[in-house]
């Protein structure tokens, strides 16, 4: 990876991070400085190693090896970050003494968890929801094993810094969040403002300070690891048990590039170069207390010969402390942050800002993970919508049937290896696409295993009637959000023609018609009205009779396709002459028959045409890094401007009576033929039900690949709108943040690009063009008027470090992300896009039962919906399993008296939190708090016994919950809105709140 240091920038990760340390003068600091040196060692779960190689590499002998070395000196300390390697190496390789002693160092405080989630998760791709699900996993098994609930974060290799996590991380209850990864030249102006590396952060403009702000951190230019390289010794520096090996530790214990020990002859210079490296990094920051991390990527693994080194080290620096004006301590993240808090000092305040996009240097912008391994970023996201859903039904089942046929244990354990697997894949080397190919392949088979899982149990949960033939099949349709929903949904079958009926035995709309793909398939668009967290039987009744195209067949309609031959883009005069309107009550969308696309939509309810063009353009990729700058799997470098992709364009339309689909393939080289076809694009434009479905979003289903070698291909929607280069894209599902373009005297266009998670929108006065999505991509707005979206990239380059780690990002992957489209009025616009972003997210699961399949063992649920206002969203209902306690002290006292005794899920704490999805003064009506009668909320599921509130990972009672409070310059507070606390079973819940709540229902045992 790249790191900036003293003006040398380095691509490359772990030891050789630093390499110009002796080249940065010292600087004088007044009075004494104290070092807090932080032992740690950084383990990616995945990028280049999968867990199960690094497990038996190194990752198990870093905590068996520090566990016995902290046990034999109470000065020693150690971090813990990542729970994932902890908890393989606590349930499968600590021996009974390594637990034990575990147990007492995490008492004595010497042993620290910080973070706690799964992973150390990326912030610019994430969603929301899985950024939560994978600390929560974390912060229960920490709880549960050692009651212990993380305070500080330690975020420092994600590429880049989101506003959303300093948000999240307060309300999980942290004192204080530590970055490091931001721009290289905004790092050197914080740097040299002293003042500017430590501020007070508040990421969200709707909250209320207390809640969310939080003391942060930016690591300065050496970043989180110590200094190597030293020139009196060899390529290791600090790093006494020198580079671990894969894929087998030695035998003999004696690794690659050990430095010298630390002895007479070389203290001295040891000592010196270390206190010159906290010296440089004193100057930086305002107190006399230096963050000094010794550690970096797979380090300490052999922490008896760490120790041993640093320990008579540090002697002879406090023995000569006097004259070398430094002390130096073994120390844990919360001894440092508690002495800076003590300093007493007032800090700046930072707003709703972010450190994204992250360069490194001008031509290294790393924009290019947005995009990277597409298929795994669709993946992931699929996965936790399945999750999401299958949780709340195995709530509702078990809260109906707590003694019913399926068994809790059997569903606990498919739901919560779906949970580790999402919550794996959020990893900075990730779901970012910046792993090896056979890491991704880890990801994926964790991804597809866990969700066979949970789709057995979602199956077992649902009642299917009678027997599933050929010609007559059953499914069921659920609602996994908390609002009542008429939409469509799209059921593949094998036959030309279908009927559906409910399960009242009704007829139900219905529209047939020949897939899109290649295959010898049938799309059936089938219209369903569902209440909130509730399912509906449908059958259905195929036939290998179509019927007649253009008609109907009962309720079902059958379109008739029209073709258009292929067309180049033409000349701008011979276009717009020929339109052809499509339309709904909400849009007229009006494509070019010269040129086969699409030319403006019209906002029907807001009464305004707006002239719009959506074509691929490609940048093209230098893969020769001795011609100049390249792209890979990290980095876009744009080093020419876009071109078009495509040199024709087929289209076809099929007008329907529940969607109108409009298909448009466009052809690389202009020959009309399937090897031609690289792109293509499938509009579906709902049409309008009295209360039906809402037509004020686009459907827009892509398919790209395989791309050719070295291009990155992007979606250009070109628009009428003047925005000035301006666009806002989400952070992360939580919050929209406004992206104006900026020029730089290198790699401009790259540095633009920004992460968009679940939405993007450009906007003039009048109208807003909302693009919504249901993975990650990067987005940019090149020009007035213009989004570009990458949905691929495809790369090759000869750079060794690249080439030796498999990291060139060769993706010949086909991929078919979807986009919903909106074109609106202002006014309307907030209420469009930030529940359309969320409904995209949690689809209807379509449920078919195996072939002859006949009734399930599962239980009915009940008939009630779960209905929240339209402003809130049921963001999780799940049962954790995790054993929390309302007593905190009790807990302790229970894990002190028998820690050997494995514990038993809890089953009767269901965990839930309830989103308000609007900022404050976003909207008139629906930007406003809103009080809720949880009980009330809830009969849809059981009768609520008792409501606790809880913090974000559920390990705090809020009135319990106290974070240390900053002092910050006067002026600087802007409280905002708060919801009061829970009272009985109501709540209010103010914008952008996440509340979380332990909810106890009464069952059939209590």
């Amino acid at each position: 990876m790249f790191l900036l240091t003293c003006g040398l920038h380095v691509k490359m990760k772990g030891l050789a991070f630093l390499t110009a340390f002796l080249w940065c003068s010292s600087a004088a600091q007044d009075g004494p400085i104290r070092a807090f040196v932080v032992p740690h060692s950084h383990m990616d779960v995945g990028w280049v190693y999968t867990v199960q190689e690094s497990m038996h590499a190194y990752a198990a002998n870093v905590y068996s090896s520090v566990t016995e070395e902290l046990s034999r000196d109470a000065r020693r300390r150690f971090i813990a970050v990542e729970q994932e390697f902890f908890r393989l190496w606590w349930e499968t390789a600590a021996t009974d003494t390594h637990q034990r002693q575990v147990r007492q160092l995490v008492k004595e405080g010497r042993l620290e968890f910080v973070l706690g989630g799964q992973v150390m998760h990326d912030e610019a791709v994430t969603d929301l929801d899985d950024q939560i699900l994978q600390l929560t996993e974390g912060h229960g098994f920490l709880y549960e094993t050692f009651g212990v609930r993380p305070r500080f974060s330690w975020h420092v290799d994600p590429f880049g810094a989101s506003a959303t996590t300093p948000v999240l991380f307060a309300l999980a209850g942290f004192h204080a969040h530590l970055i490091s990864r931001v721009d290289y030249d905004l790092k050197d102006s914080l740097q040299r403002d002293k003042a500017g590396l430590q501020f007070v952060w508040r990421g969200s403009p709707s909250l209320r300070d207390q809640q969310q702000e939080i003391f942060t951190h930016v690591m300065d230019q050496f970043s989180y690891c110590s200094p190597s390289h030293l020139a009196f010794s060899n390529s290791s520096g600090f790093y006494w048990n020198g580079v671990v090996v894969f894929p087998d530790p030695p035998a003999d214990g004696v690794y690659p590039n050990m430095s010298l020990p630390v002895t007479e002859a070389t203290v001295q210079a040891y000592a010196q170069t270390m206190v010159d490296n906290i010296k440089l990094r004193g100057a930086w920051f305002r107190t006399d207390h230096v963050l000094w991390p010794w550690g970096c990527d797979k380090q300490f693994y052999n922490a008896s010969v760490q120790f041993s080194n640093m320990d008579p080290l540090m002697d002879y620096i406090n023995h000569h402390s006097q004259e070398l004006g430094v002390t130096v301590q073994y120390a844990t993240l919360r001894e440092y942050f508690h002495a800076v808090h003590q300093s007493g000092l007032s800090w700046d305040v930072r707003g709703n800002e972010d450190f994204l996009p992250y360069s490194t240097e001008p031509n290294q912008a790393w924009t290019g993970f947005y995009a990277s391994r597409n298929v795994l970023k669709g993946l992931a996201r699929g996965a936790s919508s399945l999750l999401r859903a299958a949780e709340a039904l195995f709530v509702r089942y078990r809260v109906s049937l707590p003694d019913g046929p399926v068994a809790n244990d059997w569903a606990l354990a498919r739901l919560r290896a779906l949970r580790w697997a999402v919550s794996e894949v959020q990893h900075h080397d990730g779901i970012t696409g910046t792993e090896a190919p056979r890491v991704e392949q880890m990801y994926q088979q964790h991804l597809h295993q866990a969700a066979r899982g949970v789709e057995e149990v979602v199956a077992a949960l649902l009642p299917l009637p009678g027997l599933t033939t050929a010609t007559e099949q059953h499914v069921i349709v659920y609602n996994p959000l908390a609002w009542n929903i008429t939409t469509v949904v799209n059921v593949t079958v094998t036959f030309p023609m279908a009927t559906v009926f409910d399960d009242e035995g009704r007829p139900v709309a219905a529209q047939i018609q020949r897939s899109a793909q290649p295959a010898l398939t049938y799309d059936l668009f089938v219209v369903v009205t569902l209440g909130g967290l509730q399912h509906r039987k449908y059958l259905l009744r195929l036939s290998r009779t179509p019927c007649g195209p253009g008609s109907s067949c009962g309720a079902t309609y059958a379109p008739a396709g029209v073709r258009f031959e292929a067309r180049g883009p033409g000349p701008a005069q011979e276009t717009g002459r020929r339109l052809l309107p499509v339309l709904n009550d909400c849009h007229t969308l009006m494509f070019d028959q010269d040129t086969n696309l699409l030319h403006s939509i019209t906002d029907r309810l807001g009464n305004r045409t707006v002239l719009v063009s959506q074509e691929f353009w490609e940048y093209r990729a230098n893969g020769d890094v001795g011609a100049g700058p390249i792209s890979d799997n990290y980095v876009f470098t744009a080093v020419a401007p876009a071109v078009r992709a495509h040199r024709a364009v087929r289209m076809e339309i099929l007008p329907g009576r529940v969607v109108t689909e409009v298909r448009q393939t466009f052809y690389r080289w202009g020959e009309e033929g399937d090897a031609d076809a690289a792109f293509s694009i499938t509009t579906r434009v709902p049409a309008s039900f009295g209360g039906g479905p809402p037509c004020g979003v686009l459907e827009q289903r892509y398919s790209l690949g395989p791309l050719e070698l070295n291009t990155e291909v992007v979606l250009r929607t070109a628009t009428a709108l003047r925005t000035n280069r301006t666009l806002v894209t989400d952070g992360n599902g939580y919050q929209m943040m406004r992206r104006e373009h900026r020029d730089f005297p290198n790699n401009t266009v790259a540095r633009n690009f920004y992460p968009m998670v679940r939405a993007a929108y450009i906007e003039d006065d009048r109208s807003r063009l909302v693009l919504l999505s249901e993975r990650a991509h990067g987005v940019s707005s090149q020009a007035s008027g213009q989004l570009e979206v990458m949905l691929h990239r495809r790369l090759w380059n000869n750079l060794p470090w690249n080439r030796d780690y498999n990291l060139t990002l060769n993706d010949s992957s086909l991929v078919q992300p979807v986009l919903w489209l909106a074109l609106s009025s202002l006014a309307a616009s907030p209420r469009l896009h930030q529940r359309g972003a969320v409904e995209l997210q949690n689809r209807p699961l379509v449920v078919r039962p195996r072939s002859g399949r006949g009734e399930a063992s599962g239980g009915g649920v009940p008939v009630r919906p779960v209905v929240l206002p339209p402003n809130l969203h049921l963001l999780s209902l799940s049962i954790p399993g995790w054993n929390y306690s309302s007593q905190h002290a009790c807990h302790l006292l229970h894990l002190d008296s028998g820690p050997g005794l494995r514990p038993q899920p809890d089953y009767e704490r269901v965990l839930m939190r309830i989103m308000h999805l609007f900022e404050e003064g976003e909207d008139p009506e629906f930007s406003k708090p809103v009080s809720v009668d949880l009980k009330e909320v809830l009969l849809g599921v059981g009768e609520v016994r008792a409501v606790e509130e809880r913090s974000l990972t559920g390990t705090w009672d809020v009135q319990e919950l106290d974070r240390w409070t900053w002092n910050t310059h006067p002026g600087s507070a802007d409280e905002g809105p708060c919801g009061p606390p829970l009272e009985g079973f109501n709540v209010t819940i103010a914008p952008k709140e996440i509340r979380t709540f332990f909810v106890h229902f009464r069952t059939s045992g209590l």
